[in-house]
């Protein structure tokens, strides 16, 4: 059952995610189109914000998210801690030092150009990929974003 983000609960909730993404490098977000359909979407260009309860994403390679955000604007997202020696220690131990997945439930914002702190953080991630002929045409056009501002999370209850 979704618990109401808070104050004490948000930065935890945005070192859980981190380390989901830097574990699977994407955070999965999930829409519901206009025929009640759910639909899965892998995003690497998630971030949460410091302030407040909100984040952002670039919006390039999605298809689903914007036709469905027009009818509806709710959407969960997901990021899950997969790495192998989080895990490992995991099962080792027989309990988990953080939850191995947390889910944020929200709405999404119109979509609107990047701030200058935004294109800086996504430059900050995508670090040398950009460089190469590749990285230039997967990532050299990223310039929208679409914000998400969240009011509820749960985090995966494991019977360790």
């Amino acid at each position: 059952m979704p618990a109401p983000i808070t104050s004490g609960t948000w930065p935890i909730i945005r070192r859980n995610f981190r380390r989901g993404f830097l574990s699977s490098l994407h955070v999965s977000i999930g829409t519901v189109d206009t025929q009640g359909q759910p639909n899965v979407t892998p995003i690497g260009s998630f971030f949460l914000n410091r302030d407040g309860f909100t984040g952002f994403y670039f919006e390039l390679f999605t298809r689903n998210i914007p036709k469905n955000a027009a009818h509806n604007p709710k959407v969960c997202i997901m990021a899950v801690n997969s790495g192998k020696w989080y895990w490992l220690k995991s099962m080792l131990l027989g309990k988990f030092a953080t939850p191995p997945m947390t889910k944020l439930y929200g709405s999404l914002g119109a979509l609107r150009e990047a701030t200058p702190d935004e294109m800086t953080r996504i430059n900050r991630r995508l670090g040398r990929m950009k460089a190469f002929p590749g990285g230039q045409k997967l990532f050299g056009r990223m310039s929208l974003v679409r914000e998400v501002h969240f009011d509820a999370f749960e985090e995966a209850k494991l019977p360790m």
